[in-house]
């Protein structure tokens, strides 16, 4: 992510069982989202991994189901919610 200067990266396909987040080793944090069902595939879930400064300005953020994460960020200008499905 550094080194392609983003501050949030969504990725799809991940594999997790449940939703939460998990901080890295890099000071980045990832968020991602699960299904509701208990023997559904994990593989369909989407993450977000955001930068530390993106991490800082993160005010809150919700997974609905397995497809979609939204994510809302505090900003100079203005709040920016961001949706990834």
């Amino acid at each position: 992510m550094r080194r392609h200067n983003l501050a949030v990266l969504g990725i799809s396909e991940t594999d997790w069982s449940q939703a939460g987040q998990q901080g890295l080793g890099t000071k980045e944090i990832l968020l991602y989202s699960s299904h509701e069902e208990e023997n559904a595939s994990y593989t369909q879930e989407v993450s977000l991994m955001l930068s530390k400064e993106a991490r800082d300005a993160l005010v809150g953020w919700e997974s609905h189901g397995s497809r979609i994460t939204k994510a809302s960020f505090k900003t100079k200008k203005e709040r920016v919610k961001m949706n990834v499905i």
